[in-house]
């Protein structure tokens, strides 16, 4: 997907949401961790949204590389974020068919953190964007070896793309 193709995307779900709900805040949770370099999208895409857009009334971003969001802090930044008045725009990287990696897939409903690492889920988000950057092997030890294993270069170009996407929008 091309950096026009996923802006009219995420513009169309935002405005979607916006007619379903009329929401104050726009919360972007970036989720991931900086140790493993295909689960870090969500924090680069987090500390490049910071850099590009500082800090804008109604925006809040969570989920950087110096402070990552996962499955076992996830619940310290719910308790901040007000799922009835806020937008909320979660960021994850993914594992899927073979043929889908490098695909940003933007959706107007959840993601459900912690499913694939076998934990009881959380359901979060309006709007979920996700970067599928290795094959599902579909046993969670083999998929963490795949995400030990993906270019850091790959992982960047997909940052990118969404960073720089949700910068245009929202700025």
């Amino acid at each position: 997907m091309n950096k026009s193709e996923f802006k009219w995307q995420l513009k169309n779900g935002i405005l979607k949401i916006k007619e379903e709900k009329d929401f104050s805040k726009l919360v972007i949770l970036c989720i991931g961790t900086d140790k493993i370099i295909g689960d870090c999208f969500g924090p680069l895409v987090g500390t490049k949204l910071l850099r590009k857009i500082g800090n804008i009334d109604n925006v809040d971003i969570f989920g950087t590389i110096d402070s990552t969001i996962g499955f076992d802090n996830i619940y310290n930044y719910l308790n901040i974020i007000d799922e009835k008045n806020d937008c909320i725009l979660v960021i994850d990287s993914a594992v899927s068919n073979y043929t889908h990696i490098g695909k940003v897939c933007i959706a107007n409903r959840p993601i459900i953190l912690g499913k694939g690492i076998n934990k009881k889920g959380v359901e979060i988000g309006d709007i979920s964007i996700r970067a599928i950057v290795g094959q599902d092997k579909k046993m969670p030890r083999n998929n963490f070896e795949i995400l030990r294993n993906i270019s850091l270069g790959f992982v960047m170009n997909l940052a990118d793309i969404v960073s720089d996407g949700i910068a245009e929008i929202i700025v």
